[in-house]
Parts: C-alpha cells; structure tokens; sequence
C-alpha cells in the first residue's frame, strides 16, 4: 500500500484533453502531496480544449514512448473528445495503458477517455462508466454501463464528466492507498 502523499501518479494526455479533466486530478493530487507527471506522445507542451475553444497548456514531463509503469502506482486518464481519440491510435500511448492494466495499478479514466480502456480490451466483464455519448462503445466493450458519478471494478476507476470530478479524485486517491489489483489483463 501507498500513501498518497508519497505517490507517483502518471498523467497520460495530448492536445485536446478537457482542461479540468486534467487540471483538477494534476493539481489536487499534488496538493495531497503526490508526485504527479504527464507524459504525451510530444514533448513539450500540450493544449487544453476548454468547453468550446483551445485553453491553456501545460508541460510534458516525458514521452509514453519512455513511460516505465513500474516507477508508479497509477495512471489517470482525462477525456474530452480529441485527446483519447488521438491517443489510442498511438502505439506507444496504448503500451502505457496496457501496462498499467496488466500491472494491477490504479487506472482512472474519465469522460471519453474508457475509449483507450476499450481500446486495450480492459473493460470486457467489468462495471464502468463514461460520457453518455460514449456508453454504446463501452457496452460493446464488453462492460456493464453504470450511470454514475464514480464505477470502480477492481482498481479500474471511471466517471462520467468534469461534474464527477470530485468524486473521480477520491476513488484514485483511495484506490492508490489500497495497492495494486489482482486482475486479468
């Protein structure tokens, strides 16, 4: 089990991702005093879309490309539309992910991004949830839909929207003190 407040907790995004899906988990963890990271399939920097047009950014820390699962104890995921839509077409953004998964690690993945959950067969037989628009896709998946603000299936964290971001924070924070998942890949 790990403290969150000596946690190492990757944030996995691009150009696109929901400013607050992002920005809220990135700030409140760091101020419970976990590491936090964002990793990218750039380096540099990357552009919030902010509700209707382009927001802010903020600095990558290291390529997926370099992403090592095993220097931390979970992943987060923000949504919006473009961000996991330009992600799971990017072979090493999906390693992240997969490693993850089948590591046992925490994985939370907000709005639209359970897409690179899909993506990686890690919904198939469990509980989850996403954006509305999206619960098709998750079904298809193999998962059962949940309309709620928080489904955790084993370590697997889902919410719905920037209005869950509250409770999304939580779950990760108590999901990271519970350790790693015994699950299937």
């Amino acid at each position: 089990m790990t403290k969150i407040n000596s946690a190492r907790i990757l944030i996995l995004a691009t150009d696109g991702y929901e400013r607050s899906e992002l920005r809220v988990p990135l700030e409140e963890l760091r101020n419970k005093g976990a590491d936090v990271k964002v990793a990218s399939i750039k380096t540099g920097e990357i552009k919030s879309w902010d509700k209707t047009d382009w927001g802010d950014s903020v600095t990558v820390d290291l390529e997926a490309a370099n992403v090592n699962a095993a220097e931390f104890d979970a992943l987060v995921l923000p949504g919006g539309q473009i961000n996991p839509d330009k992600l799971r077409a990017d072979e090493n953004a999906m390693k992240v992910v997969r490693d993850f998964v089948k590591s046992g690690k925490p994985v939370a993945a907000i709005c639209h991004a359970p897409w690179l959950l899909i993506e990686a067969d890690a919904l198939r037989g469990r509980k989850a949830t996403s954006y509305p628009s999206i619960r098709t896709d998750v079904r298809n998946a193999g998962a059962s839909w949940k309309d709620e603000e928080v489904v955790v299936d084993n370590g697997i964290i889902t919410s719905r929207s920037p209005d869950d971001l509250p409770a999304f924070v939580g779950k990760i924070v108590e999901e990271v003190e519970e350790g790693v998942h015994k699950r299937a890949a």
